[in-house]
This record gives structure tokens, sequence and C-alpha cells, in this order.
């Protein structure tokens, strides 16, 4: 056997090896992708043979479809607040949880329930819980002498109040965060007490360094969880303008005012509502694209803080 023969035998293998992946990628990712970005190119209902449109598809979800930009702005405000007060707030119930000495297991579970709600169920519960008129919340504010908030029905609230849902379901990133805290060594905390290291000096200097990574993990997949945003912004503006859906209902999402609109209801309002394949690609593409520099500037600013 000659030596080019028994590297293109290795060749061969080692593709043996990686076809599963290759064809994993190939099937769900590359395909899919090139297949939008073709048809955002085209103009396709679905049902007649797509013909060549050009940038027009491009340009009317930039300048003349209403909805692209309050969903733009809605999408990136989510990414931003959502993402932020969900890790910090599973980092602060995680570091409290590891610190309990007794009833921890019950506090651990009643922390992680609710993240095992549908999503449906949870946000239509969060509807009528912050009813203006008869939800709970708001007899209870009323009755202490606080202001009592339109949640849902409110253009100014209608996405504080999907932040409230989405803390409520902190369970994932707690248990994540207890796991990555308790790998801590505890001689490294021995040893800032020893120097007199205070609690925020061994939080920032021992805590925060071992657990950067899963940090960063829970940072990037709650961007791109949140890029995915769907089924609660949808479902608490159906059930807050009472339009709950029945069948062949249509109905125009983003109650109150455009401030629940989400770039994937887009996609679908588009795709599957006005059968405009074009359209919806074009902002499907926008979500990978704003994913990607998510996720590339988050790995960036972690390699270089990691390295300083």
């Amino acid at each position: 056997m000659t030596l080019r023969q028994k590297h293109r035998r290795e060749t061969l293998r080692n593709l043996a090896f990686l076809s599963p992946w290759l064809i994993g990628v190939s099937v769900f990712f590359l395909y899919p992708l090139v297949s939008t970005v073709y048809f955002s190119f085209m103009k396709y209902d679905g049902f007649t043979p797509p013909t060549w449109n050009g940038l027009k598809n491009w340009q009317y979800v930039f300048t003349d479809y209403p909805f692209f930009w309050p969903a733009l702005r809605n999408t990136l405000w989510l990414v931003v607040v959502m993402v932020t007060l969900r890790v910090l707030f599973g980092l602060g119930i995680g570091m409290l949880i590891t610190k309990v000495k007794t009833g921890a297991g019950f506090f651990r579970t009643a922390f992680y329930l609710p993240y095992l709600a549908p999503p449906v169920a949870a946000t239509m519960a969060f509807a009528f819980l912050l009813n203006p008129g008869t939800g709970p919340v708001n007899n209870i504010l009323g009755s202490i002498g606080l202001p009592q908030p339109g949640w849902f029905n409110d253009p100014n609230w209608s996405k504080p109040a999907l932040t409230m849902l989405a803390l409520w379901g902190i369970g994932d990133l707690m248990v994540i965060f207890m796991a990555s805290l308790l790998d801590v060594p505890q001689e490294q905390y021995e040893a800032a007490s020893l120097d007199g290291a205070g609690a925020w000096q061994r939080f920032r200097f021992v805590t925060l360094p071992n657990i950067s990574p899963i940090v960063l993990f829970a940072v990037v997949t709650g961007v791109i969880q949140t890029m995915q945003y769907y089924t609660q912004p949808l479902v608490a503006g159906k059930v807050a303008s009472g339009v709950i859906g029945s069948s062949g209902q249509q109905f125009e999402p983003g109650y109150p005012e455009k401030s629940t609109l989400t770039l994937p209801q887009l996609v679908y309002h588009l795709g599957f509502q006005r059968f405009d394949t074009g359209g919806a690609s074009v902002i499907a593409l926008v979500l990978f694209v704003l994913a990607m520099v998510f996720t590339g500037f988050l790995m960036r600013s972690m390699s270089e803080r990691s390295t300083a």
C-alpha cells in the first residue's frame, strides 16, 4: 500500500466517523439556511412556483412593513433587559439556596417547579393574575395604596410583565448556577478569608472567575432563546385583548399597540398567515444575523476578559 493510498484510506475512515454530524449539519442547518437566503429574493406563496423578486422583499420589510421596526425594538429590549435580569436573578437565587442549611431541597423544588409549567398555561395564568380590573395583583396593590398598572393592557407595562413571567420560571438557570457554585473550591474561599477579603471581594475574585464559563453559557443561550420568543407574548396579547383564539379567527399580533410584537411572531404572521415566504425569510435572516452578532460579541468579550 502506497503512502497516498494510506492517506486516502484514513481520510475516508475519518469522513465515515464524521458522517452523522455532517449529515445532521447539512440537513438541519446548511440546507435551511441556504433555502432561506434563496427565498428571501423570491416571490413565493407556498403554492405557485417561486419567481425572482430581487431586493423587493428586503425593501418591503425594512421600509413598508409597519410591524418590523416595533418588533425589532421589542426583541432587542427583551434581549438586553430580560436576559440580564434572568441571569442576575438565577445567580442570586442559586447563591442563596447554596447557603441555606435547612430546607434547601424544598426551596430548590419551589423555585424549579414553575419552569416545568407549559408556556401557554403559565402565560394565561399570569394574564389573569395581572388583569387590571379583576386580577388579584392589582387588588392587593390598590388595597395598600400603590399604583395599579395596566400590565398586559398597557404598552408601557407589557414588556415588564413578560419579564416578570420569565423571572418566575427561573428554575433552569438556578439549577445550572447552583451546580457551578458548588464546584468552586472551598480552599480558595478560605485563602481569601485569611487575606481579609469580604463577601464582595470573595464573590468578585473567587466565585465569578470560577463560574464565568457558566455565566457565558447562560447569557448566550438566553440571547438565542429570547430571539425565538414567540409563545408568551402572543398568548399574553390574545388573552389581554379578549381574543383567546377560536378556529379560523384572525389576530393582529402585538397587542397592546405593538408592544408585545417580536420578530418570530412576524415570521409566522408573514409566512403562514399572509403566505409571504419571501418576507418571512428576510426576517428569519435578520434574526440569524442578530443572534450571531450578539453571540460573537459575548464570546469575544469573555475571551478578552479571561486573557486580561
